[in-house]
Order: structure tokens, then C-alpha cells, then sequence
């Protein structure tokens, strides 16, 4: 049984459909990453396994360690063992230092367990208020770290954020990954791989479709020499 499965999964953003029919299987410890044009559906497909108010689910199944999440809140998917580390954050009117010692409380972790993540200037100030990109990114994975998740979801980590800040980014998934969780990475550029130790499968989606599923290199290799577009005529699904 597969950690995630998503089955025939259509979703609808203010009644649209943007999602379209995505099959996918994440087994425990695997890092699958998604690429896919800008308005593709990516972080529209996190945020509907995450189950963000307004992402609604209008055909197919979201199944967690073999459970239908379909009808279950955000926490109460946090509680199964998902967190999410988003692209667009905001301040929450809580220090950072605070928010890493209520998590360490709930979840038993350390404040060791995201050390090298170049937070120490950040850990009084209130979080994600004036913070730059990739000091948003490096704090939203150490808040993902600290939830100690069974499955990763980490929108677009390597954004907007210089070149040093996605090789932190980096070493902070492969972290997730040496502890055992699985990893749902959305990239449009697919820069942060070059920064991490392995990826399981890649996957190409275009028009809310899985259109190529295979090894990364391969795929990024066909990305770099046809362009996004080049792929769309591919079934959904279809292996490179």
C-alpha cells in the first residue's frame, strides 16, 4: 500500500476545474518532483491533498496510508503526519523562536534538528514579517523539519531566492528525507535537484494533467530541449 495515492483526482478552484484526472503513488521515504509551467495546477494539487479550504475535490480520491482524506480539515491531516511548506507566506504574529518551541513540544523534536539553516537572526523577529524569499523558504522547511511528517509537501522551495539559499534549501530536504519522510516536491525550474543527494521519479504537468512521469535527468533534458510545450501532447501518466 502507498503512502499517498490520488486517484482519477479532479479539483476545482472557485469552480474551475484546474486539477484534471491526476493518478500518483508516493511510497514512505520517497521524493517525487513535479514541474510543470506557471498555472498548471501544481501547488493547486498540493494545497488539495493538504485540504485547504477552497480546493475542492469534485471526482476521484486523496488516499493517506489507505485512508480517504477527502472529508478531513488541514489538522486533521497534520495529525496523520502531513505538513506543507507554502510559496507565499505571511506574517502570523508569533516569533519565530516560539513557534519552534510550541512545535519541538507537540512533536517532539529539537531546535538541533534544524540547525545549519540560518536561522539564528531570525528567531526573535515575527514570523515571515519583512523576511526576505529565501529566508522565508529556509523557515518554512525547518517548520516542516520540526513537524517530523510521514509526507512532505514543498511548494516551489527554490523561488524567488538566490543561489546559496537554494543550496540550504537543498540540505534541508535531503534532512526530511534521511528521516524517513516522503517528499512531494513542485519546482518550475527544477534548479533545487541539483542540490539534492537522490529523487525517486519526476513527473511533468501541464493543464492540470500528469503528462510524463520517468528519471529526472531525462525529463529535465527533454525539458530544456523542446520547452513545457513540447511535452503537452503526451498521454497523461506516460512514462519517459
Amino acid at each position: 500500500m502507498a503512502l499517498l495515492e490520488l486517484r482519477n483526482l479532479h479539483v476545482a478552484v472557485a469552480g474551475r476545474r484546474v486539477v484534471k484526472g491526476i493518478n500518483l503513488e508516493i511510497e514512505r521515504g520517497e521524493l517525487h518532483i513535479l514541474m510543470g509551467p506557471n498555472g498548471s495546477g501544481k501547488s493547486t494539487l498540493l494545497k488539495a491533498i493538504m485540504g485547504i479550504p477552497g480546493y475542492t475535490v469534485v471526482e476521484g480520491e486523496i488516499m493517506f496510508e489507505g485512508r480517504d482524506m477527502r472529508d478531513l480539515k488541514p489538522h486533521e491531516r497534520a495529525r496523520m503526519g502531513i505538513a506543507m511548506a507554502y510559496q507565499s507566506t505571511r506574517p502570523i504574529g508569533v516569533t519565530l523562536s516560539r513557534l519552534i518551541r510550541e512545535l519541538c513540544r507537540l512533536y517532539g523534536t529539537s531546535p538541533a534538528d534544524v540547525s545549519g539553516l540560518g536561522l539564528e537572526e531570525l528567531l526573535n523577529r515575527e514570523l515571515h514579517k519583512g523576511f526576505s524569499g529565501g529566508e522565508s523558504k529556509r523557515v518554512e522547511l525547518a517548520l516542516t523539519i520540526l513537524q517530523r511528517p510521514k509526507l512532505a509537501l514543498l511548494d516551489e522551495p527554490d523561488s524567488g531566492v538566490d543561489l546559496e539559499s537554494i543550496r540550504v534549501v537543498g540540505k534541508a530536504i535531503n534532512r526530511l528525507v534521511e528521516r524517513g519522510a516522503a517528499v512531494l516536491l513542485v519546482t518550475h525550474t527544477g534548479i533545487v535537484a541539483e542540490y539534492l543527494r537522490r529523487v525517486d521519479e519526476a513527473h511533468v504537468m501541464i493543464d492540470g494533467r500528469i503528462v510524463a512521469s520517468g528519471e529526472l535527468p531525462h525529463l529535465l533534458r527533454e525539458v530544456r530541449a523542446k520547452g513545457y510545450s513540447g511535452l503537452a501532447g503526451g498521454g497523461a501518466n506516460e512514462r519517459s
